[in-house]
């Protein structure tokens, strides 16, 4: 079996990548590089000059070749080489019959635990959106910001006691509105300094979150790991960086207790299966960062299937708009909070027939967004994360 095309299928938000075969199996990736598409879509297209011709079932060599030939990393690169292999793995799959996970050592489980998105513009938003999660049958719910995503447009400034005071008095309602039959993922988005986030995390430690996500900017991993060693809430991070060295490093400062790959970024599922055995040798947990397609939903489903440290699965919720099911077919069966672990050979879906011409390309735009500037600012004029 022979490569014959590698195709860069922009649909929508989303970059998926198809891998062809002259013996007519298809393989589906994506590329998690999110407002740098167009720069991850150019990297595949530069690949496909070393994949055409090529055996796909040597996934590990084409991995070493494409990460290693260029001596250049970053996420664009990552995200095209993620999508590869992605795709990759779908053609093992396809040709020997079985799901991913089966060339991976098999079933650790036959359910995956989700968290689902709960996305509001104010608290009150929010908080519904947690019952209603409960009611939907998620034992767990994240996303969940304790400061409200507002206007980038608008200059921030609050004191640093309104700042904490307000987070730490949403959290306690997000415990109420669900009692304690669901689990909080909390979401920083990277808002605070270290300062803030060991007093905010000590804060918040009464109602029990299950894990508080990127609390810094994750540049610094010293930084993560000092916030770790002074707060008693469990720290999730790792959708920024990319590399087994990275998690590495992060890892043996115990600077984390949820490691969190995406899978469409960190190398695909070659590399996510062995960021996970990293972290199972430090005894942490894995929880799949995806915030993509269901395409990325079904590959983090062959990793969770197949690593005993699987913990949570990040689940977009909602068909949004345009629906999910129009792009992509075959999507995973959600049972009480829970994905099933399909049986389909690949990762289980395929691209809906006339969703690229349907669903034309919608940059991100980081930077702009009609013509203004969507990163936020302080009053003073300097620059806030959010």
């Amino acid at each position: 079996m022979k490569i014959t095309d590698v195709k860069v299928l922009p649909i929508d938000r989303y970059l998926f990548v198809e891998v062809h075969t002259d013996e007519g199996i298809v393989g589906l990736g994506e590329s998690g590089a999110w407002g740098y598409l167009e720069a991850s879509g150019e990297v595949v297209k530069s690949f496909r000059e070393y994949l055409i011709g090529k055996d796909p079932l040597r996934i590990e060599h084409h991995w070493q070749v494409l990460y290693r030939c260029t001596h250049f990393r970053g996420a664009a690169i990552m995200g095209a080489l993620s999508a590869v292999d992605i795709a990759l793995w779908d053609i093992a799959g396809k040709y020997f019959g079985v799901p991913v996970y089966q060339l991976l050592g098999g079933k650790c489980r036959d359910k995956a635990r989700v968290y689902g998105h709960v996305i509001g513009s104010t608290k009150e938003e929010l908080f519904k959106g947690c019952v209603q999660a409960k009611a939907e049958g998620f034992t767990a719910v994240g996303h969940l910001t304790p400061f409200l995503d507002e206007s980038r447009n608008v200059p921030y400034y609050k004191t640093h006691t309104e700042k904490i005071q307000d987070a730490v008095q949403t959290v306690a309602a997000y415990r109420e509105a669900v009692g304690d039959e669901v689990d909080l993922c909390i979401e920083i988005h990277r808002r605070l300094d270290p300062a803030e986030a060991i007093v905010l995390g000590r804060a918040i430690e009464p109602y029990r979150p299950f894990f508080y996500e990127d609390p810094i900017r994750p540049d610094n991993l010293d930084a993560m790991a000092e916030v770790a060693r002074k707060i008693a809430v469990p720290i999730a991070t790792g959708e920024r960086i990319h590399t087994i060295y990275e998690f590495e490093m992060l890892l043996t400062r115990n600077a984390v207790q949820y490691v969190r790959p995406d899978v469409c970024m960190a190398g695909g599922i070659t590399h996510c299966k062995k960021i996970a055995a990293l972290a199972e040798a430090h005894y942490v947990d894995v929880v799949p960062h995806n915030p993509l397609s269901p395409v990325s939903t079904a590959a983090c489903v062959q990793l969770a299937a197949c690593i005993p440290n699987f913990a949570l699965q990040e689940y977009p919720r909602g068909e949004g708009e345009p629906p999910k099911s129009e792009i992509v077919s075959g999507v995973l069966t959600l049972e009480d909070g829970f994905l099933i672990i399909p049986d389909t050979p690949g990762i289980g879906v395929e691209l809906t027939e006339g969703a690229a011409e349907k669903y034309p390309f919608l940059s991100h735009r980081p930077l702009l967004d009609d013509g203004m500037m969507v990163t936020r600012l302080h009053v003073d004029g300097s620059v806030v994360d959010q």
